[in-house]
């Protein structure tokens, strides 16, 4: 059998998509729209998409669509009870960016704990230059070094981001579903989690349960010392809260790699908020030419694994 192969947002990832070594046709557009989709996915058995909605409509209209190829970890663009329904078969990529994106949490976590933000600011505004000493420190340094990093979530990013947590000398705790027994971190409860971490970063997955977790109360509740870092998932976080956390001290900072809507509107209040303390990065925290390259040779094994009966990364 020859599979017809639909890549819907080919432009989503810089790097080099290895063609499957089965018989197939192969089709790619640069982008897609979910009105696109179904027209283009109409001969297709196999779909490739990264954030191309792919709802119980559209799949209700595909009846030869046997797989869909997810080119992410996350999934949320695909109706899955709709994809069992019709018995097509989801995978995604998983563990791609183990070195990527813990990397990032703390290109975030360093800018913000040491204020970088802020001094470069001072140094355009020529306040280091008109200073009658050598150095300034108008704005707080605080060292990693016998912090506390907490972490929503312990899987392989979480992990990840523990390792370099102790390597700079941190104390890390975290909170996760299911209590972790790794000996060098220790489990605690979510309440414990909020009051006590210095640097608190999300590795957890969008649910129902965890949508907003991190609301107006619960930032009232961290260290007001403390900062708070999401490579997750926008939605994680109110972030009409954390605006108002941060013009008001509640917190330290933030550094924000994601947004509930993505791309974001230009109303959003994350995305217009201008202080030094505040970091957004257009979530590309995953997006290391090594990481893309992970990325793209797993999503085509995937792929094989599927045409040869034996479907690999599958998502429930």
């Amino acid at each position: 059998m020859s599979h017809k192969i639909v890549f819907l947002d080919r432009d989503s990832l810089i790097a080099n998509v290895r063609r499957p070594v089965f018989a197939h046709e192969w089709t790619e557009y640069a982008a897609s729209t979910a009105e696109e989709a179904v027209e283009r996915l109409r001969e297709a058995t196999i779909a490739i998409s990264n954030k191309v909605p792919l709802g119980a409509e559209a799949l209700a209209k595909l009846p030869q669509l046997e797989m869909i190829a997810v080119a992410a970890t996350g999934t949320n663009n695909v109706d899955l009870a709709a994809a069992r329904e019709h018995g097509i078969v989801v995978s995604n990529i998983r563990n791609y960016a183990h070195a990527a994106l813990p990397e990032h949490t703390f290109a975030l976590i360093l800018a913000l704990r040491r204020n970088l933000l802020a001094y470069r600011a001072d140094i355009e505004a020529g306040k280091w230059q008109r200073s009658p000493r050598f150095c300034l420190f108008d704005h707080p340094i605080r060292d990693l070094h016998g912090s506390r990093l907490g972490l929503l979530g312990y899987g392989t990013l979480g992990k990840g981001v523990a390792h370099l947590g102790k390597a700079f000398g941190m104390e890390v705790v975290v909170h996760t579903r299911t209590p972790t027994d790794d000996p060098d971190v220790r489990n605690v409860s979510f309440d414990e989690l909020l009051e006590t971490s210095d640097v608190l970063s999300l590795h957890a997955p969008l649910t129902e349960q965890t949508r907003n977790i991190i609301g107006a109360e619960e930032l009232k509740r961290m260290k007001a010392s403390a900062i708070l870092i999401n490579t997750a998932r926008g939605g994680l976080v109110d972030e009409k809260a954390l605006a108002e956390a941060l013009t008001g001290n509640v917190i330290a900072g933030a550094g924000f790699d994601v947004l509930t809507q993505e791309p974001p509107p230009e109303d959003n209040v994350l995305l217009n908020l201008r202080l030094p303390n505040f970091l957004l990065t257009p979530h590309s925290a995953w997006a290391s030419a090594q990481a893309m390259q992970l990325l793209a040779d797993q999503l085509i094994d995937n792929i094989e694994a599927f045409a040869a009966g034996t479907p690999q990364n599958i998502v429930d």
